[in-house]
């Protein structure tokens, strides 16, 4: 064993065994608040779907085209700037992909017709590609593994605001139909870019991972992050620190992409690449559908777009309850019983037809589809080693994306051919494969350190 991986098993040794801080508080907000903007922009789609339908006389494949050209541009996003992070640091990218979103959704604003508008939409999605990855693995890598399921829970229920907000935001501003002269949709972009320009200013005061440092050799870079962490949670607790433990971590060592498809690794990224085909129709389909289908089934715009945002509304509430649960359960025990609820509701939902049973349905599938969402987000993170994390999450995080560009184009076809109970019922046989997925496949993970899973 060489001394850099002893150093690097010593670093991770250090990081777990710190107490909970403000300092740990500190970066969990700013990077919780960063998933705000890709969770805004992924239900957005269904908002402008809904709303320009209308305006623009758009027709089902012309309404697709408005939810998938984000996601399109996300799928390149996710597998570039995700393997980027690999190899140029976690901070870095984070300041890319932000920068690049702000200024494209800003663009967006302006759009003049549609092809413009799928254009940006397309590159706003290729900076947001990564946003989760990076969001799910930074945190991962500075977290103490005692708290790291519920602090990313935590990091997620910021986030998960934007939901419901895009949602009233835009059943306010497409009523209005227009603000200050300036239709209500392009408020949204114009909110959504100036919001991830100020968020990232902020994230240049974050440190890069020492973690990821020590994996590329800058033992000295890592060591004085570690060690100013280390002063600053002494500062805070007002106490000595934990001693590090004797036996330490096992040390992780620079690992090529290709070894995700070799040994143990290859059953892991299998599974999780059937996981993300699956998920995606359960979880983004109902949220980026969900008002596309209401006005299918005869409602107003205005009354779809306020029915979805009370439904929304389970997604903070949902975020929220998943912390006490993410850390006492394990994993993908709690993903699999999460899914199945979510199938549920889902049925539920498309049966509806009262109000009162469209807004409950669709608020306990969101708050299910919270607890299953910020577990999957954690339980990723643990089962591939730092050396090609960001990669591994990243790609098959991508295929996700790369479904959500198909689903609105299969999913719309089934309502107007079938009806909502269709829709929804496919999903729900989908969500089944998912828990057989990872409840063969997936190895256990909670409470260990990443090193030893």
């Amino acid at each position: 064993m060489t001394d850099t991986t002893v150093a690097g098993a010593f670093t991770a040794a250090r990081l777990d065994r710190l107490p909970v801080s403000r300092w740990h508080r500190k970066i969990t907000l700013i990077v919780g608040i960063g998933s705000f903007f890709d969770l805004y922009e992924v239900f957005l789609g269904g908002v402008l779907g809904a709303a320009l339908a209308e305006r623009w006389q758009l027709g089902h494949t012309a309404r697709a085209w408005v939810i998938a050209a984000a996601f399109l541009g996300m799928f390149v996003g996710a597998n570039v700037l995700s393997v980027l992070a690999d190899r140029v640091g976690r901070r870095r990218m984070f300041l890319v992909n932000l920068g690049a979103y702000a200024g494209c959704s800003l663009l967006c604003a302006f759009a003049p017709n549609l092809p413009w508008l799928l254009a940006l939409r397309f590159l706003s999605g290729i900076g947001l590609g990564a946003e989760l990855v990076l969001v799910d693995t930074y945190l991962a890598e500075f977290l103490p593994r005692a708290v790291r399921g519920r602090y990313i829970a935590w990091a997620y229920t910021f986030g998960f605001l934007g939901v419901p907000v895009v949602a009233l935001l835009g059943a306010r501003l497409v009523a209005a139909h227009q603000l200050l002269g300036v239709d209500g949709w392009r408020w949204l972009l114009v909110a959504g870019g100036l919001g991830a320009g100020f968020l990232q200013l902020i994230r240049r005061q974050l440190p890069e991972s020492p973690r990821w440092l020590m994996v590329q050799g800058r033992e000295a870079e890592a060591e004085r992050i570690v060690a100013d962490i280390e002063a600053r949670v002494a500062h805070e607790t007002g106490g000595s620190l934990p001693l590090v433990p004797a036996a330490g971590t096992p040390p992780e060592r620079k690992v090529p992409l290709g070894a995700l498809l070799r040994g143990d690794h290859r059953r892991r990224t299998v599974m999780w690449c059937v996981f993300q085909v699956l998920q995606t129709v359960g979880y983004y389909g109902f949220g980026s559908l969900a008002p596309v289908v209401l006005t299918a089934k005869g409602h107003t715009v205005t009354d779809s777009l306020l029915y979805a945002a009370l439904s929304f509304c389970g997604y903070p509430i949902g975020s929220a309850l998943s912390v006490p649960l993410i850390d006492r359960i394990e994993r993908r025990t709690l993903i699999a019983a999460a899914a199945l609820a979510i199938a549920a509701c889902g049925l539920v939902f498309g049966l509806a037809d009262a109000p009162w049973l469209i807004v409950g349905s669709g608020f306990a599938l969101t708050l299910c589809s919270n607890v299953f969402s910020n577990t999957f987000h954690v339980y990723q993170t643990e089962i591939f080693p730092t050396g090609v994390r960001s990669s591994a999450i990243g790609i098959a995080y991508s295929l996700s994306r790369l479904t959500s560009v198909v689903l609105p184009f299969l999913a719309l076809a089934v309502l107007a051919r079938f009806g909502a109970v269709a829709v929804f019922a496919g999903s729900a046989v989908l969500m089944v494969l998912l828990c057989l997925d990872v409840v063969l496949l997936g190895p256990r993970s909670t409470g260990r350190s990443l090193e030893r899973i």
